[in-house]
This record gives C-alpha cells, sequence and structure tokens, in this order.
C-alpha cells in the first residue's frame, strides 16, 4: 500500500484504484464491526500460531475469548485474563500469580479484544487485498499497515467470510519477520453466558500472590 507506482501516465489511475479500494475496506471494516456489534455477546474458539524464522522459533495453541460490551474473559496458553469494564486481571496459575491493572482507554498499547474489530479506525492505512477459498468459503482479506514508520508491526492482513461477514483469520507481520496468525475455529452468538463470568472473585484465589499494578 506504501509503493504506489509512479508512472506519470498512470499515475492518475493508479491513485483511483487505490482509492476506491480503500473505500471498499473502509466500507467492508465497518460492515463486519456494526454486525459484531448487534449482538448480545460472543464467544470464539481460536487458534493461534507464532512463527519466527529468525529466532527458528515455532508455536501453536488454542484459546478461546467471550465478550459482552466492553468485557471479556480471555482463555490462552494457561493464563486467563478478565476485564469487568474497569481494572483487567490477568491469572497465571503456573506461578500462582494474579496482576490486577487499571484500564486506561488511552492507552494505544493496549488492544484489548473488545477493541479488535474498531482499532484500524485510527493510526491505520488499509485496502483491499486477495480472496482466497478456504474450504468453499471466500475469504476477502483487507490489508491495514500502520501510519507510524517506527511501528513493530509492519501490517496486519484481516481475512473476513465474503458470505456472513464473520471474522475469519488475522496475520500480523512484524518488521523483524515475526508472523502471527489468529484464526477463528468457532464463532457464537447471544450465548447464555453466566452474569459472574466477568467478574473476579478474589476468595478464589487466597493462595496467590496478587500483585496490584496501580
Amino acid at each position: 500500500m506504501r509503493k504506489i507506482g509512479l508512472v506519470c501516465v498512470a499515475l492518475c489511475t493508479v491513485l483511483m484504484a487505490t482509492a476506491q479500494s480503500s473505500d471498499k475496506a473502509q466500507a467492508l471494516l465497518e460492515e463486519v464491526s456494526e454486525k459484531v456489534s448487534s449482538y448480545d455477546n460472543i464467544r470464539i474458539e481460536f487458534k493461534y500460531a507464532l512463527n519466527n524464522p529468525q529466532a527458528n522459533v515455532r508455536q501453536e495453541t488454542r484459546g478461546d475469548v467471550s465478550l459482552e460490551g466492553e468485557k471479556y474473559v480471555l482463555n490462552i496458553m494457561g493464563t486467563t485474563r478478565i476485564f469487568d469494564g474497569e481494572r483487567i486481571y490477568t491469572i497465571i496459575p503456573e506461578d500462582q500469580e494474579i496482576n490486577i491493572s487499571t484500564y486506561k482507554p488511552g492507552d494505544e498499547q493496549e488492544i484489548t479484544p473488545s477493541k479488535m474489530l474498531t482499532f484500524y479506525k485510527e493510526g491505520y492505512t488499509y485496502e483491499m487485498d486477495v480472496v482466497q477459498d478456504v474450504h468453499g468459503r471466500k475469504i476477502q482479506y483487507v490489508k491495514l499497515v500502520p501510519k507510524d514508520s517506527d511501528a513493530e508491526v509492519k501490517d496486519i492482513l484481516l481475512g473476513i467470510d465474503q458470505q456472513t461477514k464473520n471474522i475469519y483469520n488475522l496475520i500480523q507481520t512484524q518488521d523483524n519477520g515475526t508472523r502471527i496468525t489468529i484464526t477463528v475455529k468457532s464463532f457464537k452468538t447471544n450465548q447464555p453466558l453466566p452474569a459472574s463470568l466477568f467478574t473476579f472473585n478474589e476468595s478464589r484465589y487466597e493462595d496467590y500472590y496478587i500483585n496490584r499494578l496501580d
């Protein structure tokens, strides 16, 4: 997206095509975001894969996340993260430790699951990318590039199911070549979630060290 062919005769055509692609990408992202916002809650099971060729590191794991408005519960790599709308609780059973911090909405480094479909609205440029056939599903990719040239993230590819308008996967490539891929395996909406799901109960962790970060 940063590389626009500077051929004088074709310059206007290239710029027009890029603008149209950007408009289509924005319209698609907004359609997905609006659809997701219409659900009472969402439960997603996903596969997480990290590939760092330089360090010869490959990791794969599975996780799940339940979302209701801004609140969420995320389980991955043996760790549970709860956001009750005000505080973030990171529960690490292996270390019997809990980190508690206050959520700061203005912190650009804090991309919560509930912000996954709105983070693109600031700090990124975007355009339509390739369409792939995945097991009979047409997946339209949207490419997002940070406006900040010093950002660690090189680009993000967001795969969207053309029929359902649900997210299929997210591929994040960093400047050092590391690639992180999150693939949705199950997407359920309006589930009968218990009222206590997004509430941290300190009495359940009497033997844990609680680290209050603020």
